[in-house]
């Protein structure tokens, strides 16, 4: 059984129903190397993700997060007991790394185990809370005993606490011990599930335990979906999560099951979600059935699907197998901003994106890297 945490580079305040962490009003928007092999967790991976991050235009869709997984220190403490990073991948220490990523106007993380090694191997954090989170701190979960995965966090959000530096706690142990009811009182993020996969029954499972677990979702805390996630929608600062909504006829929500229709509260409107979760379908709602609504003409805007916007009482969308359509409803005076694309740029620069199916952005790569394929649907500068 494993645990982990990370922690995003820049705890604050003291603590009430819900921890004070400083840097979690809306949810956290990062670049991860979690994917990646062991070598990848370097100065020279983090660096191409900041710069990327850069040139791509993601820093100004505000993805400002550069966080390093396991593997980026020895596999053993020195003889303080302290944490010390791998001489090979960090030749100049981390310190030198995030102070050029802090530079870009960018925040940094590091990945710490709340038990006794990582998932790699490595030397946990269990029994050296304080000494991991003076490291983290000063830089910028896996094989764990047994007992309340609470008790662990506990320790690390104390230690983080004491050295008084704004840092956004994220915590992953899988969704264990109903982490959703007490998790805001202890970081700012909880994995509710196991690791996301690269097939639709990944999403199914993640999406349909999410939909009962909504109301624990509020500024300062947050269910993590694993990399499922919404960016027009979740960085709104209601910090409400979407959850199952029953219209009209509709059938049912069956346990296990991805259920079609989706809506919660937003800032300035309502979002409502539909699914298409097995077949191709067309799907359609009346406003007067979605929760925040009810009957009228509102203003919308479908952000995913479509791009397409109008006013009425209803939409209707007609999607392929494994589609949705995400759309934003608000009343006839509000203003609705247009869906924008990310910019590109006519080169991508190292390990940014450059072909695919479906893909509009450049195709080309800066010197000295070249476009390689990696699947069907993804290229890469390499």
């Amino acid at each position: 059984m494993f645990a982990k945490v990370i922690v995003a580079a820049t705890i604050l305040g003291q603590l009430s129903c819900r921890a004070s962490f400083a840097l979690a009003e809306t949810t956290e928007k990062r670049l991860n190397n979690g994917l990646a092999q062991c070598n990848a967790a370097s100065a020279k991976y983090a660096l191409a993700t900041a710069n990327s991050s850069v040139s791509l235009g993601l820093k100004d869709l505000g993805y400002q997060y550069v966080n390093i997984d396991h593997c980026w220190s020895s596999q053993s403490r020195n003889s303080t007991g302290y944490l010390v990073p791998d001489p090979t991948k960090w030749p100049n220490g981390i310190k030198a790394v995030t102070d050029q990523i802090h530079g870009m106007g960018l925040k940094f993380g590091l990945y710490g185990c709340a038990g006794t090694k990582t998932c790699a191997g490595y030397s946990g954090s269990q029994g050296y809370e304080v000494k991991d989170a003076q490291t983290l701190a000063s830089c910028g979960t896996c094989s764990s005993p047994a007992g309340s995965t609470q008790t662990w966090y506990a320790k690390m959000r104390d230690a983080l606490l004491s050295v008084n530096k704004p840092i956004f706690f994220s915590m992953c142990q899988w969704g264990r011990d109903n982490v959703w009811t007490w998790g805001a009182d202890y970081g700012n993020s909880w994995r509710m599930s196991t690791d996301i996969w690269n097939n639709w029954a990944s999403v199914v499972r993640i999406g349909s335990a999410a939909a009962g677990i909504s109301q624990y979702a509020a500024p300062g805390g947050f269910n993590d979906l694993d990399m499922m996630g919404i960016i027009a929608i979740n960085q709104d600062p209601l910090g409400k999560a979407a959850t199952y909504f029953r219209p009209k006829g509709a059938p049912a929500p069956v346990s296990g099951q991805l259920y079609p229709y989706w809506a919660g509260p937003l800032s300035d409107g309502v979002v409502i979600g539909l699914v298409a979760a097995n077949v191709s379908q067309t799907l359609s709602v009346s406003f007067s059935d979605v929760p925040g609504l009810g009957a009228g003409t509102f203003n919308w805007v479908e952000y995913y699907y479509t791009g397409r916007s109008g006013s009425g009482t209803s939409v209707s969308f007609s999607l392929g197998s494994h589609d949705m359509a995400v759309v934003k409803v608000t009343n006839p005076s509000a203003t609705v901003p247009a869906p924008t694309a990310a910019p590109t740029s006519a080169t991508a620069a190292h390990y940014g994106q450059c072909g695919g199916i479906s893909w509009t952005g450049a195709t080309a790569c800066e010197s000295p890297y070249t476009c390689q394929v990696s699947n069907d649907y993804y290229s890469q500068c390499l």
